[in-house]
């Protein structure tokens, strides 16, 4: 399950406070994308000293240099709000609810693609990988969880590693585990958000789970080896994400579907993760519990 990212290449100690003013900010901003004043300047088309006198207060953006700004360093939405408050300007991007009126025919749009990649799962999934909504072919792969992991608001990512979770059964799991780890840190730098850096915090903790279930704290290893013991080559194209269900072993690789061009901060940060047969006998299997599924609910009658 990928996330979409803003591309940013790493992130920062610095940290924003609610009393950091609008200079500090877009400095925060830019160290988290690791551009000196003068990149940032280039890219804005303004001088550096310009930069630094923003930066320092000896400047008052207005509402149009700060969003141009916020545009050039690839500050999400939610953050962008920020920065023209701390500027004394009114937020410019609405966040609304995901039943809210406006957003009925997006909400429309997501339902209609995630019901239209059955008999493969997908689901859609917030800023903070809660679960929006879902196929029936997610409910059927989540049967035997821990009822407690399926509590709304359900995280998809503790949901996927959890011991108690999907965890003993992705037959990959070390992989799939290195693989998420890595695309969460990324939203990380792109974003700074608090509630998915304890996110990180906490699924680095889980133990690690070998195909024999055997578990070691902290995720080591129980070899002592660094390298991955249950790697599946896929020809270097994709990680996949292996899963042990009562049908047999199913592959999948997944996709990320985001809005192109949100303006809704809700929108902006809402991702459909699709997932596709990585084989031809996950395929045949999905397929073929589909086909049944169609049967019962014919013989069942109106």
């Amino acid at each position: 399950m990928d996330t979409p990212s803003a591309g940013s290449k790493s992130n920062t100690a610095t940290t924003a406070t609610p009393a950091t003013p609008v200079g500090g900010l877009l400095r925060i901003w830019r160290e988290r994308r690791r551009l000196s004043q003068l990149e940032l300047a280039g890219a804005a088309d303004i001088s550096a000293r310009h930069v630094s006198f923003l930066e320092t207060g000896r400047s008052v953006p207005s509402r149009a240099m700060l969003l141009r700004l916020a545009e050039r360093l690839e500050v999400p939405l939610r953050e962008r709000n920020a920065l023209l408050l701390s500027a004394g300007y009114a937020p410019m991007y609405a966040e609304r609810r995901l039943d809210d009126p406006a957003l009925r025919q997006a909400r429309a749009a997501v339902e209609l693609v995630i019901a239209g990649h059955s008999p493969y799962p997908a689901l859609a999934v917030d800023r903070h990988w809660t679960m929006v909504s879902a196929n029936a072919t997610v409910n059927l792969l989540l049967v035997g969880i821990d009822p407690r992991l399926l509590q709304p608001p359900v995280n998809v990512l503790r949901l996927s590693l959890h011991p108690d979770g999907l965890g003993p059964r992705v037959e990959n799991y070390t992989q799939w585990r290195t693989h998420v780890l890595v695309r969460l840190r990324q939203q990380i730098a792109a974003t700074a958000d608090p509630i998915l850096i304890e996110l990180l915090a906490e699924l680095e903790a889980y133990p690690l789970i070998s195909k024999s279930d055997g578990r070691t704290p902290g995720g080591a290893n129980p070899d002592g080896d660094a390298k991955p013991t249950d790697e599946v080559d896929y020809g270097g194209v994709v990680v996949p994400f292996r899963l042990r269900t009562d049908f047999g072993v199913l592959s999948f690789f997944t996709t990320t579907t985001v809005f192109g061009t949100p303006l809704d901060v809700t929108l902006a940060e809402l991702a459909i993760e699709s997932f596709f047969p990585a084989d031809p006998q996950t395929t045949e299997t999905l397929n073929r519990i589909a086909r049944e599924m169609v049967g019962q609910q014919g013989s069942r009658g109106p």
